[in-house]
């Protein structure tokens, strides 16, 4: 597919036909990575788990000498059952 490098404000752009979205599984609002690679522009889309964060990338966040620990919430104040 050819297209052409179009001039948006003070930015430049290209627009990708929705086929070509739908082949590499992104849709419009998709956060995307952009690199270069020698003379290549790299457009990939970004993984996500569950929203806006990656768990993993969380998790290697934690201490490594995290210890779980029990929560005290109080009583039930609606329907819950425990």
């Amino acid at each position: 597919m050819l297209t052409k490098m179009q001039k948006w404000g003070n930015s430049q752009g290209l627009r990708f036909p929705k086929a070509i979205l739908e082949e590499a599984s992104m849709e419009v609002g998709d956060e995307v990575k952009v690199s270069v690679r020698g003379r290549k522009i790299i457009i990939e889309p970004v993984k996500k788990v569950r929203g806006r964060y990656d768990l993993k990338e969380l998790v290697s966040r934690m201490p490594k000498n995290y210890q779980v620990e029990e929560v005290d919430w109080g009583v039930p104040v609606g329907k819950e059952e425990w």
